[in-house]
């Protein structure tokens, strides 16, 4: 997972404009930032590893002035975590640059660097994002025909944003896996992630881009080109909406928070259990939680108390404080747990060591029961289209049954939102969205699941 954002917007301070862009998209990587802008004539760009407010400060953002911006903040699922595969990505041939900024997962990275390094291309990353502009910076014609040859050879998911010193383009998959929207600054035009980024600069959302479906930003305004090849069934990924997008993202026209408030009702009406409170895992489980307790009429509390500055750190614990493992991000409060029946409500399992470690400091805390209720189906296939999860025996939905997890995690019940729950909650189709995490139908040709493992590891050159 990764966010981008653009703006074309000459009269006003675009560099300050996608900084607050960024952070609005902070959870949405971690690991590095960057922003790139053009003055009309040249490309200046910025990239660093770290969080957005520790790569840019006041004089970093007063020397990007032009007309135009993008910027990205990175989660890294393929290409190593170093500064090279910082984005946005820049690519030079022939007197052109381009800059791109890349949300998602290709799947036949491995077959099209083979092809561009036997045609000459030297690749300075181990990203795939590399491969996308590559193929778009060494096309002869314009940037859009660049951007459509690049839609015609690469497969997987992406929602990116590319800019040359003239204009920019935003472009997603024709299944539209990864979200990105487009919205309105008093008349100039955005490219976001998720519409909280929208809000935060003052933006108005006008629309999600569409599956496959390309927008140009330029002087002369938004130009939209629709998808060559509309899919029958778009397929944007159900976890932005179980997990990821933030709670203020509206996606898809569903607004987020009152949709996972709804799951958490809903599961409410499929797992019952006495108890005395209902927790989150804060602070993805929150508005589930609220739902559960809402629904099912047992109180709501604050189970946890979280530590809202423990985010990515270069620090690390040492031995004796990696031990306590989650007590670095969540404290307990006995005060609330003590001898209660405790249901406590979080978005999904993956591998189950954080919800073990949960469900152990609960009963440190002193709760008498815990019950745990999980506002999303079972995620027993991994994702290749972005999202950074475990190989398939790594998943323990896919090695246990529901009574054998509960036993595994020391709980006194489990229970799971079944998919039409999910389906209930979101209000559309099932065909509507990915959700091959949850049932192993994937919406394009993909590795074989069982070697994902390998396949992350040889699509790609670590880079020393």
């Amino acid at each position: 997972m990764c966010g981008v954002f653009g703006i074309y917007a000459p009269d006003r301070d675009i560099a300050r404009l996608t900084y607050f862009g960024l952070y609005a998209l902070q959870h949405r990587g971690q690991e590095s930032a960057g922003i790139a802008v053009t003055d009309g004539r040249r490309i200046t760009a910025v990239r660093e590893l770290g969080l957005v407010s520790q790569v840019f400060d006041e004089s970093t953002l007063e020397a990007l002035q032009g007309i135009a911006a993008i910027g990205h903040t990175r989660y890294s699922t393929t290409g190593s975590s170093q500064w090279q595969n910082a984005q946005p990505i820049l690519r030079h041939r022939d007197g052109r640059t381009v800059a791109l900024g890349h949300n998602g997962n290709l799947t036949n990275t491995t077959e099209l660097r083979e092809q561009l390094s036997a045609a000459g291309t030297v690749f300075e990353t181990s990203s795939d994002t590399e491969v996308i502009a590559t193929i778009i910076c060494e096309h002869p014609g314009t940037l859009l025909e660049g951007v459509r040859a690049a839609i015609d050879r690469v497969t997987g998911a992406y929602a990116a944003i590319v800019l040359d010193e003239e204009q920019m383009i935003g472009f997603r998959d024709p299944d539209g896996i990864r979200p990105l929207v487009l919205g309105d600054l008093d008349g100039h035009p955005v490219l976001a992630s998720e519409s909280c980024a929208l809000d935060i600069v003052g933006a108005t959302l006008v629309r999600d881009v569409e599956p496959g479906e390309i927008v140009v930003l330029s002087k002369d305004g938004v130009e939209s080109f629709p998808c060559a090849v509309p899919q029958p069934h778009p397929s944007l990924c159900v976890f932005e909406f179980i997990y990821f997008a933030r709670p203020d993202s509206r996606l898809d026209g569903v607004a987020l928070h009152g949709m996972r408030q709804r799951m958490g009702e809903r599961l409410a009406e499929e797992a019952p259990v006495e108890a005395d409170i209902v927790i989150p895992v804060p602070d993805s489980g929150t508005p589930a939680a609220q739902g559960y307790a809402r629904r099912s009429g047992i109180p709501y509390a604050d189970g946890f108390v979280k530590n809202r500055y423990v985010g990515r750190t270069f620090i690390q614990p040492d031995q004796a404080l990696r031990e306590l493992g989650l007590k670095l991000k969540f404290n307990p409060m006995p005060d609330v747990l003590d001898g209660r029946r405790v249901v406590v409500v979080d978005d999904s399992i993956v591998r189950g060591t954080t919800t073990r470690k949960i469900v152990k400091m609960l009963r440190q805390a002193g709760a008498r029961e815990v019950h745990l209720r999980i506002s999303s189906p079972p995620v027993i296939s991994p994702c290749f289209y972005g999202m950074d999860m475990a190989t398939k025996g790594e998943l323990i939905a896919a090695q246990l049954s529901v009574e054998e997890i509960a036993i595994e995690l020391g709980a006194d019940s489990l229970a799971y939102l079944s998919l039409d729950g999910l389906e209930a909650a979101m209000g559309h189709a099932e065909d509507r969205y990915c959700r091959a995490c949850l049932t192993g139908n994937y919406p394009t040709t993909v590795p074989i699941a069982a070697d994902k493992a390998r396949f992350e590891a040889s699509r790609l050159p670590v880079i020393q």
